[in-house]
């Protein structure tokens, strides 16, 4: 199935043709807007001129973050995130033999998918929930339970990227997250 959240035909080509992009664009995903964060991987591919793990995570540090920092760069903080990716590469090469599926199509429920996704960088309770949500939703990843382990993501809406798949969608999601902002800035007051 073809992903479609950024916008760019050739950004979403990249996260539909490598999932270790689909996985880099959801830890970009934080503090920075999700269309943006997600055509990072493609913006990797085309400087660095690959996005196998164990050459992300064999690179020289400064000479990585300089790359990833170059305009437009892949997050607006590209120096942390370039220090986050070369770990989360480095974990996918040593777990998983560099092939990032692998944390999904070796995993027997979606408990175990959340605890190996949330052992990530970058992958807290919930953004974990969200990409176990994108993975069952956009790619029929849907071990038994998932619904149980990602809450609120599997239901119907437009709740996270998970539910992004055009333009609408995206809109729908930004207006789903200004309403939660808004309400949660109501109780407080």
């Amino acid at each position: 199935m073809a992903i479609h959240i950024t916008g760019d035909t050739s950004a979403d080509q990249v996260l539909s043709d490598d999932p270790f992009a689909l996985l880099v664009g959801m830890m970009l995903d934080q503090q920075y807007p999700m269309e943006h964060a997600f055509r990072g991987p493609a913006k990797i591919l085309d400087r660095f001129g690959t996005l196998d793990p164990a050459r992300i995570a064999a690179a020289d540090p400064e000479e990585f973050a300089t790359m990833a920092a170059t305009t437009p760069a892949i997050h607006r903080f590209p120096g942390s995130m370039a220090t986050r990716l070369q770990a989360l590469a480095a974990i996918v090469e040593e777990k998983y033999d560099g092939d990032a599926s692998r944390l999904w199509s070796e995993t027997g429920s979606g408990k175990e998918l959340l605890k190996r996704v949330m052992e990530l960088p970058g992958f807290g309770k919930q953004k974990a929930q969200i990409f176990v949500a994108l993975l069952a939703k956009q790619l029929g990843v849907r071990p038994e339970g998932w619904e149980t382990a990602v809450g609120a993501y599997a239901e119907d809406g437009f709740r996270s990227v998970a539910d992004v798949v055009d333009p609408a969608s995206l809109q729908k999601v930004r207006d789903f997250k200004k309403e939660k902002k808004a309400a949660a800035k109501a109780q407080q007051a």
